[in-house]
């Protein structure tokens, strides 16, 4: 059901999909929908966490090991405002725009917060700990640079990814510059 969902936000919106669509696209009854999912925004959680995991998998940096290597690398690779690590992320963001624009339009209803807490705890938080800033400034200077990012990617999918990749990249690059100064 997850493939017949994703198939159907390639062709229209999320509001506009109903369980009887999911079903004859996935060729299974709506009995069996229920069996698994309550509502579609369960199917949307699922489909979005398939996405995700498909995103990190296709990350070009091997993720475990950045992580496990985070107290010792050298901290200019810990800057991630890189064409190096925006250019996957972002040009993954444009392959599968609309799951991710229903992603930031449904982001309460998928617990978005929770997984960006988590982020923030095991990505984030270690990065500013070697930059040795304070965690009174931490708990402002995340949701700041989060949202800020965020921003930039929401509009960038409002427009439906209409500019390219390397112009996404200078502006974030441009934004991020004029607050670390």
């Amino acid at each position: 059901m997850d493939q017949a969902f994703l198939e159907l936000l390639e062709k229209k919106d999320f509001a506009y999909i109903t369980v009887k669509e999911i079903c004859e696209k996935a060729g299974v009854n709506r009995s069996t929908f229920y069996l698994h999912y309550e509502t579609i925004n369960d199917l949307l959680a699922e489909s979005t966490r398939y996405i995700i995991d498909q995103f990190i998998a296709a990350m070009p940096h091997d993720t475990a090991a950045f992580m496990a290597k985070l107290q010792s690398r050298p901290l200019e690779e810990l800057y991630l405002i890189t064409p190096e690590y925006l250019a996957p992320y972002l040009n993954y963001i444009k392959e599968h725009r609309r799951i991710f624009r229903t992603t930031l339009e449904q982001a309460s209803v998928l617990g978005m917060n929770d997984a960006y807490l988590r982020l923030n705890r095991h990505v984030f938080t270690p990065i500013l700990d070697r930059f040795h800033i304070p965690p009174a400034e931490q708990k402002y200077m995340i949701p700041f640079y989060i949202n800020g990012l965020m921003g930039i990617v929401n509009e960038w999918l409002e427009e439906d990814c209409k500019d390219s990749v390397e112009q996404i990249i200078s502006v974030m690059r441009v934004c991020i510059a004029k607050h670390e100064s």
